[in-house]
């Protein structure tokens, strides 16, 4: 404002829980919808955020990345980050997809049966 330099020092950063939404977000969306252009912006976010923020060697995610994607800093848990949007959004997909993969599943049964003369 008014010229002056940001102050907030979140301003440069990526923080790992609206990634975890926004691949729930962009799963149902899709699911809901069947528009393929939000199974894109899934596959985008994605593989973006297991790209960055996952820790390959340690496990769990890092919750702090400059806008770049590089590590702000190392800790995956503290005050704010615990242990709930990245479990949730690994429940909540895999939930949701086996529900679809089921419900296909079974009109794939139906529809075969149905068809036999």
């Amino acid at each position: 404002v008014y010229n002056k330099p940001v102050q907030e020092y979140w301003q440069d950063m990526k923080f790992w829980w609206p990634h975890n939404e926004a691949i729930i977000a962009t799963l149902l969306a899709y699911l809901v919808t069947g528009n393929e252009k939000y199974a894109a912006w899934h596959r985008l976010v994605h593989d973006w955020a297991y790209q960055h923020f996952h820790d390959k060697k340690g496990g769990e995610w890092f919750g702090y990345l400059h806008r770049n994607g590089t590590i702000a800093q190392t800790a995956k848990g503290n005050l704010y980050k615990g242990p709930f949007h990245l479990p949730r959004q690994e429940w909540y997909c895999a939930r949701i997809l086996n529900e679809t993969i089921q419900q296909y599943a079974g009109e794939s049964k139906l529809h075969a049966t149905a068809t036999i003369p």
